[in-house]
């Protein structure tokens, strides 16, 4: 095989990662002709068309996809190797971390993060993505998201992963609720009207309800918010409680009457999520460490 320029691989990975020329270019920051001929020159090169056009985007021929793999473990032991070099100073490195949470997340930790960030590291920008649990082991390796910060998934082993806390919830009502009381059973907290979180929407029905129906007891769920965020303003201006992440509330639980549910054993565990191509970079290293002094001062 003729001499390979380190550049064309890299185009052929992002050629082969969208399947488009014009969102690959993009990617590359390459103007769309420049591009185009590289793939002229890789298809010169493997003996192959590569890509082939079809109605939206392009599609990639066997030979293609039998490349893909080894070249991108290829590329991400060379990124890694030239970041592991790279000189990291918080104070003057300009990067761009994105993150992939939930709504939750990000107020309980991503907020704390941009605010430590703008007095260590002030050049270092974030940016919040919607955790996309089916998509997001892709979202990682492709680079479209640098970080994750959610309950792991134990089929995606390949990850990297790092325990951060383990979460548990607290029932909240308003100032003066007549029934947020300490000792409270399984029935008397079935017997609440109750505001729940229905992440993709319109569900009236929580694992909780699968611990009440152990007890024999189903609750009286009024309303369905699509996000934790909504909760807290809604018990305020109402009757209703709820079940909340307590990491969401530790700076507002005073405005609040609130207990913990001791017979609930309902937790989550949060960790961070990374892949391996970022792996060895100083300042995504830094980043988790920074995160972890953080959940746990």
């Amino acid at each position: 095989m003729k001499r390979v320029d380190l550049n064309l691989l890299v185009s052929l990975e992002a050629l082969l990662v969208e399947r488009n020329v014009t969102k690959a270019a993009a990617r590359l920051g390459l103007s769309q002709p420049a591009l185009s001929a590289q793939l002229n020159r890789l298809r010169d090169l493997f003996k192959d068309p590569l890509l082939l056009p079809m109605h939206r985007g392009m599609i990639p021929t066997t030979k293609a996809l039998d490349l893909l793999g080894p070249l991108r473990t290829s590329l991400d032991q060379l990124r890694g190797t030239l970041q592991g070099h790279d000189s990291f100073s918080p104070t003057t490195t300009e990067l761009t971390l994105s993150i992939a949470c939930t709504d939750y997340v990000e107020a309980a930790v991503v907020t704390p993060l941009i605010v430590a960030l703008r007095g260590q590291a002030p050049k270092i920008r974030v940016a919040v993505h919607r955790l996309a649990p089916a998509s997001l082991a892709q979202q990682l390796a492709d680079g479209d998201v640098d970080l994750a910060i959610a309950t792991p998934d134990p089929y995606q082993p390949h990850l990297r992963t790092r325990h951060l806390f383990e979460e548990t919830y607290v029932l909240i009502g308003r100032k003066g609720h007549s029934r947020i009381e300490g000792g409270m059973t399984a029935e008397g907290f079935a017997g609440l009207e109750q505001v729940i979180v229905s992440p993709s929407g319109g569900g009236f029905a929580t694992p909780v309800d699968v611990t009440l129906e152990a007890f024999g007891y189903h609750r009286a769920i009024v309303a369905s918010a699509a996000s934790f965020l909504a909760i807290p303003d809604i018990v305020a201006s109402s009757d209703l409680v709820a079940l909340v992440p307590r990491r969401l509330m530790l700076n507002r639980l005073t405005q609040f009457d609130w207990m913990d549910v001791p017979w609930l054993s309902e937790r989550f565990q949060v960790e961070l999520i990374w892949h391996e191509r970022t792996h060895g970079h100083q300042g995504h290293h830094w980043i988790r460490e920074l995160i972890q002094d953080l959940v746990g001062s």
